[in-house]
């Protein structure tokens, strides 16, 4: 029942900023299109910024699911533009709100999990450190995050999935090559 009361909020949250600003939206908004009360809603969320959090971590995170493989990762990559195409109000409203790093955790959080699962798999047979297979994902990861803020910057214009085959052809066989850096590195 709370999933259920919790999902109902964040739905009436995104439906509410397709009409208007994050900064002008209260809880009240949120709870008369919920049609519960006030006291329903800080049950389950400090504030609105605290049910963002929640809609990033609980809702958002099916973008990659079963996506953090070597032959998936354009799929999970693709799967985070497909949810910020879907989700384009909330998107923009965090982005361009002072609590854009809501946003950017998220995006943070989720790319490190689809590249670390790449970068553990790849990393197969190969004798490299947990810390050096981190590395690797992080520095991309910051590179991807780069790439998605940069395009929802610049309204999301662009085609998300010729952003993926570029990002792709760029990745080519560059994780391969850096875990294999980091193994002869180790043994020298």
């Amino acid at each position: 029942m709370a999933q259920m009361t919790k999902r109902a909020l964040a739905a009436a949250l995104k439906e509410l900023l397709k009409k208007k600003p994050l900064d002008k939206i209260t809880v009240t908004d949120i709870t008369e299109a919920c049609e519960v009360n006030r006291q329903t809603f800080y049950y389950h969320f400090q504030d609105i910024y605290d049910l963002i959090e929640w809609i990033y971590t609980n809702d958002a995170t099916k973008a990659i699911d079963n996506k953090k493989t070597y032959a998936t990762w354009q799929e999970g990559f693709a799967g985070i533009f497909e949810y910020v195409l879907e989700n384009r109000a909330l998107i923009l409203n965090t982005y361009h709100s002072l609590q854009r790093e809501f946003l950017e955790r998220f995006l943070y959080n989720e790319t490190y999990l689809l590249l670390y699962g790449v970068v553990e798999e790849v990393a197969q047979g190969l004798l490299v450190r947990d810390e050096d297979k981190a590395f690797i994902a992080d520095f991309y990861k910051y590179a991807f995050v780069g790439v998605v803020l940069d395009w929802v910057d610049h309204g999301m214009k662009g085609d998300a999935g010729e952003i993926v085959s570029h990002v792709s052809t760029v990745m080519e066989d560059n994780i391969r090559g850096a875990l294999e850096r980091f193994e002869r590195r180790r043994f020298k």
